[in-house]
């Protein structure tokens, strides 16, 4: 992942945990779709992503986002090595794992490199 990606990715990431940690949860699940947006293209930070949905649908004892997330967590990383990804899922199981989404414009000038915040590669 590019460094100037991974800064936002991270982020997220943090952004997150914060949430979770006050128990904003909506805004939790919507930093953990930012993160897998930004993280999808590469196989480490996509299958992490997974992961921590899976966790969070554990601690909010969300059946179908945890059976939703299995799969995805097992073959998320797998499709991000070969380039099979739908660019802008948001990764939850609210959406079809193939199904292609807009991008947000900030994380779409961050994807495309033309933001200035922490511009670094």
């Amino acid at each position: 992942m590019p460094q100037h990606i991974r800064v936002h990715y991270k982020e997220e990431i943090l952004r997150y945990r914060e949430h979770l940690r006050n128990k904003d949860y909506h805004t939790a699940w919507y930093s953990l779709e930012r993160s897998h947006v930004l993280g999808q293209a590469y196989p480490v930070e996509h299958t992490y992503s997974h992961w921590l949905m899976l966790r969070f649908g554990l601690k909010k004892r969300n059946l179908k986002e945890v059976t939703g997330q299995i799969p995805r967590l097992l073959a998320g990383g797998l499709k991000s090595f070969i380039g099979l990804i739908p660019v802008g899922n948001t990764g939850g199981a609210n959406v079809p794992p193939l199904r292609p989404m807009e991008i947000a414009p900030d994380l779409k000038a961050i994807l495309e490199n033309k933001t200035n915040k922490h511009n670094v590669c």
